[in-house]
């Protein structure tokens, strides 16, 4: 199947991947006026009496948006955002379809960083949490920041830590069949704008202590001023043996490369250049760095990339659902390092030791256990670091 074809013949016919639909019926006297006017007015002063009531009262406990400014949309770029609302209809749609969250498309027309950090508190008051996408680097560092810190709901970056968190759980499962420990393998990250930078910290806070980062210039490394601030603040906690030169220098002698970069800037030789068993997760969309078929005659020992075509997708998908759902449940002020490290351990601990192969380290997208996986660990370690509002 050609699937572009055929997608956009799909969302012609579809008109959009979801709807709002009732949950009550409105269709008598007495049913109209409970769920509207004159009814609604209890309610209403019920929540003006105490805002909290929100999330008792209405849909808000369980509503999400799904927001962007349409810079960075999947592998495509600035395309503004009207070109970037099939791609958060998507993301709306699995999160109800794997998580049961209510979540809906809005598209705002700025790249002021002000402008939009303004605008999304204006209405958070209608939200459990709030899900920045495709946002280009590095705005969307200063965004998820500042949101963070002056809203009292979960504010997730998907393209930073959702794939981290994916990514790490990939790496987990395929350092096991590979036989090697996560303090002591070297790992190349290429590609260092939002998911390159939180890919390469999330790492080390999970135990890689050699990362190294790459960009289009080359390798990352302190004291380079041809680099942006928040990539110069990389430098001076990756890069600790300060090599210089290109991706395939960084990749001589590596044990793993996690590519968010674009297409195939990856050769058979540097496959060839790396250690043993060499891991690759080349995930830049639609297109990895090298096709997996090249990877895997070049030596790869394990290949995932970010589609659905190949084995071993490392897709955000395994993550957001299952992580607002465990998140909004015990009413989370927040989402935090020690909630995501759980998602990960989550993600992985759904491939049994026993049912691990090279082409098998993650759930498949559409397995339910994992997104209730990773839900149950994200409540847990929610109510454990005391960020939780409700204890179930």
């Amino acid at each position: 199947m050609n699937y572009r074809e055929e997608s956009l013949k799909k969302h012609a016919e579809w008109k959009g991947k979801i709807e709002i639909v009732p949950r009550v019926e409105v269709d008598s006297r007495e049913k109209l006026s409970l769920a509207y006017t004159p009814g609604v007015a209890e309610p209403c002063m019920a929540i003006h009496a105490n805002p909290e009531l929100s999330y008792e009262l209405t849909r808000r406990w369980n509503t999400v948006p799904v927001i962007t400014d349409g810079t960075a949309v999947l592998g495509l770029g600035d395309i503004g955002p009207e070109a970037g609302m099939p791609v958060m209809e998507g993301k709306c749609a699995l999160f109800k379809a794997f998580g049961d969250v209510d979540a809906y498309p809005l598209c705002i027309n700025s790249k002021d960083t002000e402008e939009i950090i303004h605008g999304i508190k204006l209405f958070a008051g209608s939200f459990g949490g709030i899900n920045l996408e495709d946002i280009s680097a590095p705005r969307c560092f200063e965004i998820e920041r500042r949101l963070k810190e002056e809203l009292d709901i979960p504010v997730f970056h998907d393209d930073q830590h959702g794939t981290a968190i994916v990514t790490a759980a990939a790496l987990i499962n395929a350092l096991k069949l590979a036989g090697k420990k996560m303090e002591e393998v070297r790992v190349v990250v290429n590609g260092a704008g939002a998911a390159g930078i939180a890919i390469s910290k999330y790492l080390m806070a999970f135990g890689v202590r050699d990362v190294t980062a790459c960009d289009k210039i080359g390798i990352i490394v302190e004291g380079d001023t041809r680099f942006n601030p928040v990539q110069q603040e990389l430098a001076k906690v990756t890069n600790r043996r300060r090599i210089t030169g290109t991706l395939a220098d960084a990749l001589r002698g590596a044990d793993v490369l996690v590519g968010v970069s674009g297409p195939n800037c990856v050769t058979k030789d540097m496959v060839r250049s790396m250690a043993e068993k060499p891991i690759l997760f080349t995930c830049a969309n639609p297109t990895p760095e090298i096709p997996p078929q090249d990877a895997k005659e070049a030596g790869a020992f394990i290949v995932g990339t970010g589609s659905s075509e190949y084995p071993n997708q490392i897709n955000n998908v395994l993550v957001f659902p299952g992580l607002f759902r465990g998140a909004l449940d015990v009413r989370a002020s927040t989402v935090n390092q020690e909630m995501m490290m759980a998602a990960s351990r989550g993600i992985a601990a759904c491939v049994k030791d026993e049912e691990l192969r090279t082409d098998y380290v993650l759930p498949y997208a559409y397995d339910k256990r994992a997104h209730e996986s990773v839900a149950e660990a994200v409540r847990k370690a929610a109510i454990d670091t005391g960020v939780a509002k409700l204890v179930k």
